[in-house]
């Protein structure tokens, strides 16, 4: 499928103003987020923009290079204003379309899906002869995501979870509308296994004997066929590439047996769906605080508590880590959650009258979000560990949610690819963390 996407206005046309903000800045994040979810979550789609950055475009550059290209469908982006009290999503078809068209039929789908997700009044379904409707050659939409100058509709369109949510809308209604195919559910992860045990002293010696010949290895506690083993794990890579470097090197140093397990083999330990919830937290703190103060010079160091109640439920702490990470845009709190509210996964936040729950230290914001996560991963009582601090935990439906990406559609921004965002995070944490380490041992042997 060809999707020509539009971003409205641009350059010396703003668009509609409103709260301190320009369409033309909204719209086109927006659509560069409709791009990267379509482009790196479907197979056979192809995406060309009208501008990727604000620049003047007119609208007969618009539609002549969606006719000339051969566009499948063109998808304009907009947002609207009237007199600051109107609000709500409304989108439009050509006003000589009938209602049984196939771009109408396109468009019922579409609205349907946007609607369900962008928590906007439904100002319904429209025509009108909008240039880029009547013009391009192929069935054509245009959305209108909010009214700017409207306090309750800005609020959300300044969030950018909130944009990155109607974005796939936007993305689920096209995938439905074009029966659009996704690619792997899971990225993969692929670890250097190097050795199991059941005696957890032969794998402490197997690990201090990789590190004698400077290669970093840990071990942590896994189930197979219903016991427990120590593996020892020398390396984890999302290039399978890098793996078999670190495999060579591994066996180099004499373990012949070692080999390298793909996270989600059914003979590991997360299963079939990948990446489960309950599990060893493998990153340390500081390794975890590392990463966000690369991102964010003036983040507060919570690794500590994501190891600690991490281990204290069995919960992947460093995930967890990275789920924390993806919510707060790295500890910057550029959504409806303050930081004041110490509340790092967004536990009940539902828009701007809703900003969520708030803790009195980052210590019970940490062990809220990994009790919430315990809620989904097992049907378990909760250890006697710590008092219950997660306000919504009985609302959770207990264990339904053994993995990560069967957070898709649970958790507080719902959509199609949320669990794989926080694990492509997730990989990008481990990924600087061995280079990190590399150049650690360097420096100590330099």
């Amino acid at each position: 499928m060809k999707l020509y996407l539009d971003p409205g206005h641009g350059g010396s046309d703003p668009g509609a103003r409103g709260n301190g903000m320009a369409e033309k800045d909204i719209v086109l994040d927006i659509a560069l987020r409709i791009r990267d979810i379509l482009t790196s979550g479907y197979n056979r789609v192809e995406v060309k923009m009208s501008r990727t950055g604000d620049k003047s475009v007119s609208l007969e550059e618009r539609t002549n290079e969606a006719n000339s290209w051969g566009a499948d469908y063109f998808l304009s982006i907009h947002c609207n204003a009237f007199n600051g009290q109107v609000q709500g999503y409304e989108d439009y078809i050509h006003d000589s379309l009938s209602d049984s068209s196939q771009t109408a039929i396109y468009q019922n789908v579409m609205h349907e899906e946007i609607i369900a997700v962008n928590r906007l009044t439904d100002r319904g379904q429209k025509k009108a002869n909008f240039h880029v409707l009547r013009e391009s050659v192929m069935s054509a939409l245009l959305t209108e995501n909010g009214f700017i100058d409207n306090e309750h509709d800005a609020a959300l369109i300044s969030d950018p979870s909130w944009r990155q949510t109607v974005a796939q809308g936007h993305v689920n209604g096209l995938a439905r509308a074009f029966n659009l195919e996704r690619k792997n559910e899971e990225k993969a992860l692929y670890k250097v296994i190097a050795g199991s045990f059941q005696s957890k002293d032969n794998a402490e010696e197997r690990v201090a004997y990789l590190q004698s010949k400077d290669i970093s290895a840990f071990d942590y506690t896994t189930t197979l066929s219903g016991n427990r083993w120590y593996r020892v794990q020398a390396g984890a890579f999302s290039s399978r590439k890098n793996a078999e470097t670190r495999l060579k090197k591994v066996r180099k140093a004499g373990i012949k047996d070692a080999f390298i397990l793909t996270e989600g083999d059914t003979g590991g330990e997360s299963g079939p769906k990948g990446y489960a919830i309950s599990g060893a937290t493998f990153l340390s703190p500081e390794l975890m605080n590392q990463y966000v103060n690369k991102m964010n010079a003036d983040a507060i160091e919570l690794g500590i508590y994501y190891l600690k109640f991490g281990a204290d439920y069995g919960i992947r702490g460093d995930i967890a880590f990275a789920q924390a990470m993806h919510e707060t845009d790295f500890l910057k709190f550029t959504g409806i959650v303050q930081p004041e509210q110490n509340n790092f996964c967004g536990l009940g936040a539902t828009g701007p009258d809703n900003p969520g729950a708030s803790f009195d230290t980052p210590r019970d914001g940490v062990l809220a979000h990994i009790q919430h996560l315990y809620a989904y991963a097992t049907t378990k009582s909760l250890p006697d560990k710590h008092p219950l601090v997660d306000p919504r935990f009985d609302l959770v439906t207990r264990g339904s949610a053994g993995s990560w990406v069967e957070l898709n559609g649970k958790w507080a921004v719902p959509g199609n690819h949320y669990g794989q965002s926080i694990l492509s995070l997730y990989e990008r944490i481990i990924e600087f963390s061995m280079k990190n380490l590399e150049e650690i041992r360097k420096n100590i042997s330099a």
